[in-house]
């Protein structure tokens, strides 16, 4: 509902941004010109960061943002925080309603990562996605390869 309550539509953008790429996670970081790119923003890249540096300060007098702070991390670097209203906890299959698996994908799933517990990682997989991808058997088999790039065997 906080979200409507945004006025500006470069607020909503930002918002939405944070939504998709911080989602679940702890903390989201972005290079201010990236971020003008992703906003689609025409302004240029000094009245930009005057428009992040106002929704900045009114978000650390008010929480202007919902779910999520925003600040300079750096120069052009834009951090954006979880603000723990967004957390894991009991995201379940029962709330990613919708979306099978074909049990292809699972069998492809066990050789994009060998070793991991298929059905942990469709778990991970469903309290990580903020939405409904296109092609869920793509998206989870995309996030087996990655997730067994990033950690390897199971220890």
């Amino acid at each position: 509902r906080n979200y409507f309550r945004l006025r500006k539509p470069i607020e909503r953008r930002i918002y939405e941004l944070a939504r998709k790429h911080c989602g679940w996670q702890a903390e989201w970081r972005i290079s201010l010109a990236l971020l003008q790119k992703k906003c689609g923003a025409n302004s240029s890249p000094r009245e930009f960061r005057r428009l992040i540096g106002r929704i900045i300060e009114q978000d650390r007098r008010h929480a202007h943002l919902p779910d999520y702070s925003v600040e300079f991390e750096e120069e052009d670097l834009v951090l954006f925080r979880n603000r723990g209203q967004m957390s894991k906890v009991n995201r379940t299959a029962a709330e990613t309603p919708g979306i099978t698996l074909k049990s292809e994908t699972l069998e492809e799933a066990r050789q994009a990562a060998p070793g991991w517990d298929i059905y942990h990682l469709e778990q991970e997989w469903r309290a990580w996605i903020t939405e409904p991808p296109r092609d869920a058997d793509a998206a989870f088999l995309g996030f087996c390869r990655k997730w067994y790039e990033r950690r390897g065997p199971p220890a």
